[in-house]
């Protein structure tokens, strides 16, 4: 499958920062996200974590996925589109993340899962029925089908605070490619009616809780 420009860019804008900061825990810390910090004036943070990894595994599992579905988001919606979602998935993923830890001044982060994820959801939104193969799993799954899985684990994942995995900003960028993707192609709440309600009633789900105090 061939790049296009935009995602090779995004994917350098992560591979390059990332190896730096492999060798240089002091660059890692300057930029990752960090409630105290961030607090403090540094809202610069919220961007630059997105393209920090922890490590080389962290790093080539988030730029595989954004590999496999950054070209439907692309050949659907333009480039500049696809840019959109990845930058306002990064930063509503950190946002979400805020919102969960702002009484934690020692949370911190990093990893471009927020961003990835709003491009998978923008690709599944945009060709729900594709076939996905899924860790651990012998057989091809739907798309939409995925979708729900994702954001109900993650649910899980933020009320449990399961495994040292920001579950708040997968959540938050899915969040934000399955808006900007109905924003930008409001066909498919026409076309895939169904599957529409069914990717949003995890989200409603999040909100519900929210306010119930349960999450």
């Amino acid at each position: 499958m061939n790049l296009e420009p935009i995602t090779i860019g995004i994917i350098l804008a992560n591979v390059l920062p990332s190896i730096k900061g492999f060798e240089d825990d002091s660059f890692i810390r300057k930029y990752l996200f960090n409630i105290s910090a961030i607090q403090n004036g540094q809202h610069f943070r919220m961007i630059t974590s997105g393209f920090l990894h922890a490590d080389i595994m962290h790093l080539v599992f988030n730029m595989l996925t954004l590999y496999f579905f950054a070209n439907t988001v692309i050949y659907s919606l333009g480039p500049q589109y696809f840019l959109l979602i990845y930058v306002a998935s990064l930063l509503f993923g950190n946002a979400l993340s805020y919102y969960f830890h702002k009484n934690e001044p020692h949370y911190s982060a990093l990893g471009a899962s927020g961003a990835v994820s709003g491009v998978l959801f923008a690709g599944i939104l945009l060709n729900p029925t594709m076939d996905m193969y899924v860790m651990f799993v012998p057989f091809a799954v739907k798309g939409y089908i995925v979708g729900i899985f994702y954001l109900v684990f993650s649910i899980y994942g933020m009320k449990k605070q399961f495994g040292n995995i920001g579950h708040d900003a997968h959540f938050g960028g899915a969040v934000a490619g399955f808006i900007l993707t109905l924003i930008l192609r409001p066909s498919i709440l026409v076309q895939e009616t169904q599957i529409v309600i069914l990717l949003a009633l995890p989200i409603i789900a999040l909100f519900v809780l929210i306010k119930s105090g349960k999450i």
